[in-house]
């Protein structure tokens, strides 16, 4: 019975790590992201509960701005930004989750 109750903390354990995996994005120009606004360069991005954190690559900084989870139809091969302009901004409508079937909408 022990074996089982640490085989099944073990697992969730690993279920929870799994859904804090970042994927990494580059912006090539400035991008409007819900309620942020990021300059161009490399970005990991996390979902945390019903947020999505984007971490400056170089500087570390932080920016945390409300997602939209949402499960797709079939699993992603890599991860695309979906984007539209908005005067010489573009503003990023949706992520796409590569190795997963998970899109982030903004």
């Amino acid at each position: 019975m022990k074996k089982f109750i640490v085989m099944a903390a073990l697992s969730i354990a690993t279920l929870t790590i799994a859904s804090a995996k970042s994927y990494s994005i580059n912006l090539v120009s400035p991008a409007k992201v819900g309620t942020i606004q990021l300059k161009p360069g490399q970005y990991k991005v996390k979902v945390n509960g019903s947020n999505a954190v984007f971490t400056d690559e170089k500087t570390s900084k932080s920016y945390t701005t409300p997602v939209k989870v949402e499960n797709g139809e079939t699993k992603y091969d890599d991860t695309r930004v979906q984007s539209s302009k908005d005067g010489d901004t573009d503003k990023i409508d949706e992520i796409d989750l590569g190795g997963s079937k998970t899109k982030l909408g903004f």
